[in-house]
């Protein structure tokens, strides 16, 4: 695909290693180059929204927001679009709400009570913070990457919107935990040997850029995708142009219309280059 319309970036592990906070320059080229060209730039991330409303006092360069800083610089200094948040649940387009799709607050009470019932820690996530229902250990080593400045607060679901929950366990309590959650009209997506997103069965980042592109008129044909996680699978098999991440999952290599390399190689420059949509 050489004339994509828009072309969607996930962040962790995409354009930007959260573990080693870093994120090549070749991504702000990559960018620009796609202005030039009149194509859209966007996000799609399970992450909360990367820019905070001023009214909170919260500057570009603050740890106290979800999306890292290097992130956010590149957004503001790139002018990138959309934003597709919270694995769909959340768009923002050119700094305005553009969709938004919470949670009910019974369908939370029925979970955190079934959470408390197995000993499990879990998180309510909001466009602009986290709450955890309690600072456990793997709550804490989790969020780290994400948000380390958390709330704690079990009720925050009664005060706020929220459009995910988190919940901490690992993989050996999946199957224990599955009927109860697919039962609730819920999902789960892990991204981490201790957490996984759980959110309604219907919503991913597939969906929220789906309805988002329709919104500005734009077919999925005319959509490219970069990722690499579980949670970008339905993504590059959603849209028309899949490209995903050699360091990325074998699940989403798999489904990918191609490859690039590395993000430490500047794969997505790279793979941009070699399909011909930027010079």
């Amino acid at each position: 695909m050489q004339n994509p319309k828009i072309v969607f970036f996930d962040i962790d592990d995409t354009i930007y290693r959260k573990y080693t906070d870093t994120l090549r320059p070749s991504i702000g080229e990559a960018m620009r180059a796609l202005k030039r060209r009149g194509i859209l730039t966007a996000i799609a991330t399970g992450r909360p929204p990367a820019a905070v409303p001023a009214s909170l006092g919260v500057s570009v360069d603050s740890p106290d927001a979800a999306v890292p800083a290097k992130v956010r610089r590149l957004i503001a200094e790139t002018g990138i679009d959309m934003l597709v948040t919270i694995n769909g649940q959340y768009t923002e387009f050119r700094g305005k709400a553009l969709q938004a799709y919470p949670m009910t607050e019974t369908e939370m009470a029925d979970m955190a009570a079934f959470f408390d019932s197995k000993g499990i820690a879990y998180a309510f996530v909001n466009n602009n913070e986290i709450a955890v229902s309690e600072a456990t250990e793997w709550a804490v080593e989790t969020l780290q990457h994400i948000l380390p400045e958390f709330l704690t607060d079990r009720e925050y679901f009664r005060k706020k919107p929220v459009y995910q929950m988190l919940a901490f366990f690992q993989t050996a309590r999946d199957a224990e935990l599955a009927d109860k959650i697919a039962a609730a009209g819920l999902k789960t997506v892990r991204w981490h040997q201790n957490a996984v997103d759980m959110l309604r069965a219907d919503g991913s980042k597939a969906c929220g850029i789906a309805r988002a592109v329709a919104e500005l008129g734009i077919d999925m044909k005319d959509v490219m995708a970069f990722g690499d996680g579980p949670n970008d699978v339905e993504m590059l098999q959603t849209v028309g142009f899949g490209v995903a991440m050699d360091n990325g999952d074998a699940a989403a290599k798999a489904v990918a219309d191609y490859i690039c390399p590395s993000v430490d190689e500047d794969g997505v420059f790279q793979g941009l280059k070699t399909l011909g949509v930027i010079a």
